[in-house]
């Protein structure tokens, strides 16, 4: 029996140890997702973009999974890559 991910996800956050978990990788996972938009946008695969940075298309996977934080100068190479702008923005909770 397969179950569809929205509800699998609700199940699962219905727990407050995996909800407390899950939303304090919410920043990282935000990251990784903007990093897939602007490639996308930029119309580049990950091996394109990766020759562009320098780097390999799995440093570029690694990147858009959202397993590590890249630092700022990993940002801004990727930003130039898909030319796109670099911004950041702290905004009140």
């Amino acid at each position: 029996m397969t179950i569809p991910f929205e509800k699998l996800k609700a199940r699962l956050l219905a727990n407050p140890k995996v909800k407390v978990e899950y939303e304090a990788l919410a920043p990282e996972f935000e990251i990784a997702a903007e990093l897939v938009r602007a490639r996308q946008r930029a119309g580049l695969s990950q091996s394109e973009l990766a020759i562009r940075m320098g780097t390999s298309q799995s440093t570029v996977a690694r990147l858009e999974s959202g397993q590590t934080l890249p630092s700022t100068k990993t940002l801004l190479r990727f930003a130039k890559a898909t030319g796109s702008k670099f911004q950041i923005r702290l905004s009140a909770a």
